[in-house]
């Protein structure tokens, strides 16, 4: 993996990880502090409508939030990454067991990420989460909600 890619991994994985277990404790606020407020942003979600602009993704990460607790594990398996300038794109599933609305589940999810580069720092500008082909679906899952 190039230098720049190595660099960018080092600097936001570790920051990404413990936003998302963040999240699947019911906190937003660390996933929240992770992304870009300026447009575009986009969120193509695992259980939600298409989400663009910050208020309307931030709002989303509220919802989704409240309706995790009880998580047990997140990891996140990176298959690709790439950094180049002020861009770069990882992506990989997301293995999760945590409670969803009260109810223990499993699941995995394939996600995208992209980044950029705003004074000097990485935030994220775009997430796409879907399960995989094979991934059976959570008995309860967020979209109903």
């Amino acid at each position: 993996m190039p230098a720049p890619a190595e660099e960018f991994l080092a600097d936001m994985l570790p920051r990404q990880t413990a936003a998302e277990r963040a999240v699947h404790h019911g906190d937003a606020g660390p996933r929240t502090a992770l992304w870009s407020k300026a447009d575009p942003v986009t969120l193509f979600g695992a259980w939600l409508p298409i989400r663009t602009g910050w208020a309307d993704v931030g709002d989303a990460f509220r919802r989704v939030a409240a309706q995790f607790s009880d998580s047990r594990e997140y990891r996140f398996e990176v298959i690709a990454a790439g950094a180049s300038g002020d861009l770069a794109y990882t992506v990989g599933f997301e293995h999760n067991t945590v409670s969803v609305n009260g109810r223990p589940t499993t699941y995995t999810l394939r996600v995208t990420h992209v980044y950029r580069r705003e004074d000097g720092e990485w935030r994220i500008v775009h997430r796409h989460g879907d399960r995989p082909p094979d991934e059976p679906a959570p008995e309860d899952s967020l979209h109903s909600r």
